[in-house]
């Protein structure tokens, strides 16, 4: 959904609306939009061509858990505040030091706000870093591949590092040759 910014009514509108799932095509892997997208929009003009835009965006993600690979379910609460700026084509900035305002700035193209790609960033940052369907999952057997939250699979791994051989030789009371 493109939100026009030059239809705005006065200087501030507030917008809500529901995306179902199929409005997100899954661009990348790691989520997927299980159900709809609630979102609550506050999009303010603060300046010649800056706006800003509060809101909050609640759905549920289906993730893979990080250790045993079965699907699992995130809820998300987004609340965030954006400072919008045209994009410039060809910028020639030279390096410099990220400020604290650009952690929030994003930019916006031809008068028109893309409400699907900030809501897709949105949902990125609030992945978990290491997505776990329980704190005791057991994950995936090393052998045979098997969920060990599932039951045991009966393998018995005999890998050995072989630098740890004397250590294991004094442990068996062995003396080392």
């Amino acid at each position: 959904m493109l939100l026009d910014l030059s239809k705005l009514h006065g200087h501030r509108d507030h917008f809500e609306r529901t995306f179902q799932p199929s409005a997100f095509d899954p661009q990348d892997e790691a989520y997927r939009v299980a159900t709809p997208v609630e979102l609550s929009l506050d999009v303010e003009k603060v300046g010649a061509g800056v706006f800003r835009v509060q809101g909050r965006a609640t759905t549920r993600l289906m993730l893979e858990c990080g250790r045993c690979l079965d699907e699992m379910e995130v809820p998300v609460d987004a609340r965030f505040e954006l400072r919008y700026v045209p994009h410039v084509e060809n910028q020639t900035d030279a390096e410099r030091e990220i400020a604290e305002d650009d952690l929030t700035t994003s930019f916006y193209r031809e008068g028109t706000l893309d409400v699907i790609d900030m809501l897709r960033e949105q949902f990125e940052l609030a992945l978990p870093m290491k997505p776990l369907c329980a704190e005791s999952c057991c994950g995936l057997c090393a052998e045979c591949g098997a969920n060990l939250n599932r039951g045991d699979c009966g393998c018995d791994p005999k890998w050995v590092d072989p630098r740890l051989a004397p250590l294991k030789a004094l442990l068996n009371g062995e003396k080392e040759k």
